[in-house]
């Protein structure tokens, strides 16, 4: 007798790349680390690739430049696509601030079959500015810093992000259970 075996893809073994851009302290980490609790907590493999991380270790030696953003973007969207081929759901808070990086990184996962989803964490820079968690805009306003995206370097928004969350005006928990709903939506939980 054959031992056949379903392959079938559940939500529980689907992955997915769920990329979260916005500003620095926009709340792209915070959010991705709740939602990465909540799938972990439904059996779901997550991983969060956060960017400060990957910049330490996958991107140790770039810069700050076009060239090396775009490369930072570059290595962490092949990060996140093996992943989610492999069925992890792979949470990726980076700024990634120009839109050809971005589009690159859809592209790839399109081309391997896996699902991506771009959630643009869109808060003001006053905003931003106020919560300043790693003190970035108050090195750039002492002078002490530039390149600063969404300062003095520029920060394209999505044009049409699968979701955009006015992270100013939602808690982490309603802003993590957005992007859950744009999961659910897509049958990947």
């Amino acid at each position: 007798m054959t031992d056949i075996r379903c392959t079938c893809r559940t939500p529980r073994n689907a992955g997915a790349t769920i990329w979260l851009t916005g500003l620095p302290s926009a709340g792209k980490s915070t959010i991705a680390r709740t939602l990465a609790e909540r799938l972990r907590a439904e059996g779901h493999r997550a991983e969060v690739l956060d960017g400060d991380e990957i910049r330490r270790f996958l991107s140790a030696g770039l810069g700050f430049s076009r060239a090396d953003r775009e490369a930072n973007v570059r290595r962490v969207g092949l990060v996140a696509e093996v992943l989610a081929r492999n069925g992890v759901k792979a949470v990726v808070p980076v700024i990634a601030p120009y839109a050809d990086s971005r589009d690159a990184v859809r592209e790839r996962h399109a081309a391997s079959g896996a699902d991506y989803v771009e959630v643009h964490v869109a808060a003001p820079v006053e905003v931003c500015r106020q919560r300043d968690v790693k003190g970035l805009y108050a090195r750039q306003a002492a002078g002490e810093l530039t390149g600063l995206t969404g300062v003095d370097d520029p920060y394209e928004e999505p044009v049409s992000p699968d979701l955009r969350i006015e992270s100013g005006h939602r808690t982490v928990p309603e802003s993590a259970d957005a992007v859950y709903a744009v999961l659910a939506e897509r049958g990947l939980v």
